[in-house]
């Protein structure tokens, strides 16, 4: 398979797969076999492009033969193909629940036809952030997701999600604005908005500049991340799509704005020694975060509070400014997308038994669903890092890294990062007594579960795709050794500025 097919698969497909199914919109059958025909094609193509990235290292595709700066450029290293592996197998287990939860609920509640196309270009827009190599790409990618997100986050509209998505749109549109003019800024005092180009005229603008413009980067991708302060929005955003749009979202659209910030500070703005002011911000998230987690009685909006402070871990790794603690950044990246995905789903079957998601309502869950409460308990004890899974080896990557470094400021967030699991495990374990293991309701509120073939097989699926999300989980952890492995490699690429320069631009450069 060409480099020009490996690449442009992930991102034209599902384009093009969204605007055929948009056509079939009178007929779902059809559109639920094209979208999964689609995942199913660019997860072999993502397969495939892992193998050969790990190979020969980068891919470079110049869209149209134009060469940079006047074309658009593609590039996938070991990150962006793993990332881009791990986001697919996600997009494929919540898409199987989406179908199960459309086919078992009401029209209201169901999967409109617009789901499917805004699904595909989500999917795409994801990709496209993931594989580009040039800011002014990186901005329509998040674009693209957004304009597919916008739609995905009404859908069934109530007062609640419409509320939520005024939230959620109106700082997404703050966030674009504020990218767009530190692209235009970054483009006017360098004159290119190539990523290897800049990687070359970014280290020749004074140092005060420089750190005005990396500062600027990191605040606009923080927002879109949830960083800490800059996370107001997504707890009262994601809680209330619907299942299979939380989960999707909380699985890659905070981690694909964690991506764009390694990439571009790596590459652009690369430091020799830790980033105290990121290493701040990073425990900050973690503590905030989690400490939200613990005094919350709805468990979408626990895992929310428990989603931002992970970030933290996540900013951590990148803070160090190390190749170890880069390759903790990536174990801990590709976990938490899984784990959320299915903590989610996880919920959005919780949901379905009693109709609610608060945790008064779910008393009395692993009595009445055990297979729910299991499903629950090893993405819950992960996220907390209990060894072997693989939240525990992320966590291990990480501290690892920190003890390496030996700097008194990373060593006091490695201490933070410590005490973020006790009380992540903390938050798990309260939601555990009081949704699972707790004594049910006089009245218990029952959701769409029923006892027709139709809806039973329909809430097989969704407990499938659940399972699916868990399968992946454990297999993060069963392929520790050459997953970490992996993640070293790509933390070096990451590293390796050179490297990519000269994968783009060539020996000599590209004027």
């Amino acid at each position: 398979m060409s480099t020009a097919v490996l690449l442009s698969v992930p991102v034209v497909l599902p384009l093009l797969g969204a605007a055929v199914s948009l056509l079939l919109s009178t007929r779902p059958v059809a559109q639920r076999v094209l979208g999964l025909t689609v995942l199913v094609a660019v997860l072999a193509d993502a397969v495939v492009l892992l193998v050969r990235v790990d190979a020969a290292q980068r891919l470079v595709l110049y869209a149209g033969g134009y060469a940079p700066p006047l074309g658009i450029t593609l590039v996938a290293d070991r990150f962006a193909a793993l990332a881009l592996l791990v986001a697919v197998v996600v997009c494929f287990a919540v898409m199987l629940f989406a179908i199960g939860q459309g086919t078992a609920e009401d029209r209201i509640e169901n999967v409109p036809a617009v789901f499917h196309p805004a699904y595909l270009v989500l999917l795409a827009g994801i990709a496209l952030v993931l594989l580009t190599g040039d800011l002014f790409t990186l901005f329509v990618g998040f674009e693209v997701m957004l304009m597919a997100s916008y739609v995905l986050t009404t859908l069934g509209p109530t007062v609640e999600r419409v509320r939520a998505g005024m939230i959620y749109v109106s700082t997404s549109l703050t966030a674009t604005i504020l990218l767009l003019t530190t692209i235009g800024l970054i483009y006017a005092v360098t004159g290119t908005v190539n990523l290897a180009q800049l990687a070359d005229a970014v280290p020749g603008l004074s140092s005060g500049l420089q750190e005005f413009l990396g500062l600027l980067l990191l605040t606009v991708l923080g927002i879109k991340a949830a960083m800490v302060p800059l996370h107001w929005w997504l707890p009262d955003s994601y809680p209330a799509a619907p299942a299979p749009v939380t989960a999707v979202f909380a699985a890659l659209l905070t981690k694909v704005a964690v991506y764009a910030i390694v990439r571009t500070q790596t590459l652009l703005f690369p430091r020799d020694e830790p980033w105290v002011l990121l290493l701040v911000l990073a425990a900050v998230t973690m503590l905030v975060g989690v400490l939200g987690a613990l005094v919350q009685d709805d468990l979408n909006r626990v895992l929310s509070f428990t989603l931002v402070s992970h970030i933290g871990f996540m900013l951590f790794g990148l803070a160090m400014s190390s190749v170890a603690g880069l390759t903790g950044t990536i174990l801990y990246f590709v976990h938490h997308i899984t784990v959320q995905s299915a903590l989610f789903l996880v919920a959005g079957l919780a949901e379905r038994r009693r109709s609610s998601t608060a945790l008064a309502d779910l008393a009395g869950l692993a009595r009445s669903a055990p297979h729910i409460a299991v499903l629950f308990l090893v993405p819950a004890l992960s996220i907390g890092g209990i060894p072997p899974l693989a939240g525990f080896i992320g966590k291990l990557a990480l501290l690892q890294a920190a003890v390496g470094g030996a700097t008194a400021p990373v060593l006091v967030v490695a201490g933070v990062a410590l005490l973020t699991s006790l009380l992540t495990l903390a938050a798990m374990g309260r939601v555990w007594m009081m949704a699972f293991w707790g004594k049910p309701p006089e009245e218990v509120p029952h959701g769409g579960a029923g006892t027709t073939t139709a809806t039973r097989r329909a809430g097989g699926l969704m407990t499938t795709a659940a399972a699916l999300a868990v399968a992946a989980g454990l297999t993060l952890a069963v392929a520790a050794g050459p997953l970490s492995a992996y993640a070293s490699r790509a933390a070096e690429d990451l590293a390796d500025r050179e490297g990519y320069r000269t994968a783009v631009l060539g020996e000599e450069g590209t004027s």
